[in-house]
Parts: C-alpha cells; sequence; structure tokens
C-alpha cells in the first residue's frame, strides 16, 4: 500500500454496507481504499452472521421437513447428527462466499488492507495492518461502515466456553444436552430453533411477554403453535448465572424465582454500534443517545466529506439496509445527483420454520399512530400449494389505506415468507393499490397467489376464501 499518497475514498469496514460501497464506487470510477480486520471482505454477515446462521437453518429444516414426511407415508430414519461435518461445510460456505467477494474486489482494482483503522483528524487516518506496523494516510473522502457486535448483560459474563455469545454458537464445536437462550428475539429464536434440531434441550428466558418484542403478535403466534423448545420463560429475568463442574445454575426470576441448571447459556439480547476505537473525537463526531452515528438522507455525518453506513447508524440493523446504503453514499461520492437514502419499506425476515416477514406499516404501528387501515388476511389453509407441501398453518396479511387503497404494510408467515415478502416491499415502494395487485396474474399453484388472493379480499372475497 502507498502509504503517503492521499486516497480518494478510505472505507472502514468490509462487510455487507462497506464492501457494497466499495464495490458501487469502484465501478463509478472511484479509486478505493478498503481497510477491513478479515482477510477478505464479508463482515460479521458472511462469516459469523447471516450467511453461516442460514446454512445451519436450512440443515435443521431439511431435517424437520424430513420427520414431517412420515405423516404422508414417506419414512425415513431418524437423521445422524455428525456434528464436525455440518461445521465443516458452513465453514466452507462461508470461504466461498468470502474469497468469492475477494475476487470481486481484486477484479475492480479496490486497495483492499486487513487491519484496524482510526481518524487522527479530518483527513487522517492511522492504519494499523495484521502485518507490519501502524501508519498513517491521508483521505478525501470516508465512509464508516464499521457494524455492530453483541450486547452483554452486566450480570452475565461470556466466558465462551460455558457461557456463549451468537459466534460461539455458530461455531457449532459442541451440541450440548441442555441450553438456555436469553432473548426471544431474532438471533436467539433462529439458533435455538438449530440446537434444538440438533437434539439440544432448548429453553428460552424473555423479559417481555411474547416472541419478538414488537412483532405483531399474529406472525409470532404462528411460530409459536410449532415452536421446537423445551422450556419458554415469558416475563422473566436472569438475575444470576453461576458456573459450576455440573454446568452453568441459572436463577430466573419471573412471576416466581426458581434455579435451573444447563449445560450452556447462549446470550442473544441484541447488538450494539461498533463505533469505539475509530477516533471519533478528533473529528467532532459524538454518537447519539443510542450510541449511533446522525447521517443525513446522503449519509453524510457532520462533516461533508465523511459517510456513515450501517448498523452504525441506527435501527433496523439489517444487512440489506447496509447495503442500500453503502450504494447510496458511493453515488453521493461520485457526484450523482437525486441520490439520497428515502426508502419507503426496509423488509424483515426472522429465519425460523416456519418464516416471518414484514414490510411497511404494521398493525402495532397502526394503532399507536391511530392510523385507519383496513387488515386483510388470507389464510393458507385455503392456498393449494400450501396444502400440498403441508404448511397450512400460515398466512398472508396485507395493511391497506381504506380510502386509496394504497398497500401500506404487509407479512407473511410460513414457508418461504422471506421470498415472498419482497413483492409487497415492491408495491409499497411503487405505490400500488389493492387492485394492482388483485389484477396482478400470478402462477398456480405457487405461495405467491396468496398475495394476490389477500388483496382480492380487500373487495370482499377472494377467489378460494370468503369472509
Amino acid at each position: 500500500m502507498a502509504k503517503n499518497d492521499k486516497k480518494e475514498l478510505v472505507i472502514i469496514g468490509a462487510g455487507p454496507g462497506g464492501y457494497a460501497a466499495a464495490f458501487h464506487a469502484a465501478d463509478l470510477g472511484i479509486k478505493v481504499t478498503l481497510i477491513d480486520p478479515e482477510v477478505n471482505p464479508g463482515g460479521v454477515c458472511l462469516y459469523r452472521g447471516c450467511i453461516p446462521s442460514k446454512a445451519l437453518l436450512h440443515l435443521a429444516k431439511t431435517k424437520e421437513e424430513a420427520m414431517k414426511a412420515s405423516e404422508w407415508g414417506l419414512q425415513f430414519e431418524e437423521p445422524k447428527i455428525d456434528r464436525k461435518k455440518i461445521a465443516g461445510w458452513k465453514e466452507s460456505v462461508v470461504k466461498k462466499l468470502t474469497e468469492g467477494l475477494g475476487q470481486l474486489s481484486k477484479s475492480r482494482k479496490i486497495e483492499y488492507v486487513q487491519g484496524k483503522a482510526k481518524f487522527t483528524g479530518e483527513n487522517e487516518l492511522e492504519i494499523n495492518p495484521e502485518k507490519g506496523k501502524k501508519f498513517k494516510v491521508s483521505f478525501e473522502k470516508a465512509i464508516i461502515a464499521t457494524g455492530s457486535s453483541a450486547m452483554e448483560l452486566p450480570n452475565v459474563e461470556i466466558d465462551h466456553k460455558k457461557i456463549w455469545d451468537a459466534t460461539d454458537a455458530l461455531e457449532l464445536k459442541e451440541i450440548p444436552k441442555k441450553m438456555l437462550v436469553i432473548g426471544g428475539g431474532y438471533i436467539g429464536l433462529e439458533l435455538g430453533s438449530v440446537y434444538a434440531s440438533l437434539g439440544t434441550k432448548v429453553s428460552i428466558a424473555e423479559m417481555t411477554p411474547g416472541f419478538l418484542p414488537g412483532t405483531d403478535r399474529d406472525l409470532t403466534e404462528v411460530f409459536e403453535k410449532k415452536e421446537p423448545f423445551k422450556n419458554v420463560y415469558f416475563e422473566t429475568k436472569v438475575e444470576k448465572v453461576k458456573i459450576t463442574k455440573q454446568g452453568v445454575k441459572v436463577t430466573l426470576k419471573g412471576k416466581k424465582e426458581q434455579n435451573k441448571k444447563f449445560d450452556c447459556v447462549l446470550v442473544a439480547v441484541g447488538r450494539k454500534p461498533n463505533t469505539q476505537n475509530l477516533g471519533l473525537d478528533k473529528l467532532g463526531i459524538s454518537p447519539n443517545e443510542n450510541g449511533f452515528i446522525e447521517v443525513d438522507a446522503k449519509r453524510r455525518t457532520d462533516h461533508e466529506h465523511i459517510f456513515a453506513i450501517g448498523d452504525i447508524t441506527g435501527e433496523p440493523m439489517l444487512a440489506h439496509k447496509a447495503t442500500h446504503e453503502g450504494r447510496i453514499a458511493a453515488e453521493v461520492i461520485a457526484g450523482k445527483k437525486g441520490a439520497a437514502y428515502d426508502p419507503k419499506v426496509i423488509p424483515a425476515v426472522v429465519f425460523t420454520n416456519p418464516e416471518l416477514a414484514w414490510c411497511g406499516l404494521t398493525e402495532n404501528e397502526a394503532q399507536e399512530k391511530d392510523r385507519k387501515v383496513k387488515v386483510v388476511k388470507f389464510p393458507w389453509v385455503a392456498s393449494g400449494r400450501a396444502a400440498a407441501i403441508g404448511e397450512n398453518k400460515g398466512f398472508t396479511k396485507l395493511l391497506i389505506d381504506p380510502e386509496s387503497e394504497v398497500i401500506l404494510g404487509g407479512a407473511v408467515a410460513g414457508k418461504n415468507a422471506g421470498s415472498l415478502i419482497p413483492e409487497i416491499a415492491l408495491a409499497i415502494e411503487m405505490g400500488s393499490t389493492a387492485n394492482d395487485l388483485a389484477l396482478t396474474i400470478h402462477p398456480h399453484p405457487t405461495l405467491s397467489e396468496t398475495i394476490m388472493e389477500s388483496a382480492e379480499l380487500f373487495y370482499g372475497g377472494a377467489t378460494h376464501y370468503a369472509l
């Protein structure tokens, strides 16, 4: 790396936001320097998050579907779990994707530096490479894309042996007999589902009255009907955790206090933005009360030449949001007129079995805002495709403005919900009406028809379901 020349654009962090910004900026003719501790781009999402967890969830769903097939006359033997082989397959997926990103980086002639960086001035960075001595570089523009890390509990020390964070759980070093997951959000439910499928007796402790706090209850109820956990402790706080020779002793305090023993505990209580050790004080930038860096619609910080994207800029902390922000920042830096971050919706997906997905206005939000909406819901029990694959517990829901008939929000609970929700997101982005969806011919028999028939219900009745 040339250490004394001025860099046109430096990007700190090569996760889904950072590498998307780097690739798009390079495609737009900008000379990019991308800095990250890993040997290749990918960030937490590819190395220790989205991709490895979804690989394991795919195996979990495959096993569950094989076992369910016995109800229809297709009998399989109980699957044999080869932990090392599963872990190896998961790592091979990560390796293939991250190495691919490395090749894409090279093909775009991006200067990639494995290491860490922090600001020492408004136009200067100190880089601490994986190999070699620290050095400084100057730059014209910079994007901060350092992502987030797992939150910890003040009374629970993660030792990475008996008390895990999500990264430890994804390493699949062992399959414990009994596990407690602290946190009933999407990380806890996804990883808890993986271990339950592998044979662990998983219990969940959640402080709120239900899974996925803030999510519409009808969605979580679909999951609760099939949830694979041994015990669920709602409105329960973990008071104390003590490691003993026999395992981990946990004091749970809900309506009553009780002591339970587990082989290990997984802490999955959310994520926090990585804004520490970046030298933000040298820029005069202070995170807000929630720890996020504030940016404008063009993803600029208080300094016009310094941008921030992804998890460090606020909720929702999702990879696809970061990717979109990264592309917007690159276009702004390239001087493209009109480039700005202005999405109407950001889809969210929980990859449990069944999957849960939603976008736009939710029923909870509509009630809080006193917003008048018409909610239409098509139950999958009326779907031919759902019946053919044994998935009749789900539903597809639309929230529609009763006067303009414009789609405001939507949700899907059931198989492949994550692949269905983008159509609803696109409808909202385009300002589509219920009639637009109802008149769009959907292929039969597919689960996508449930979106069309939900829209039909707005007008009184769907082909395969009557109100």
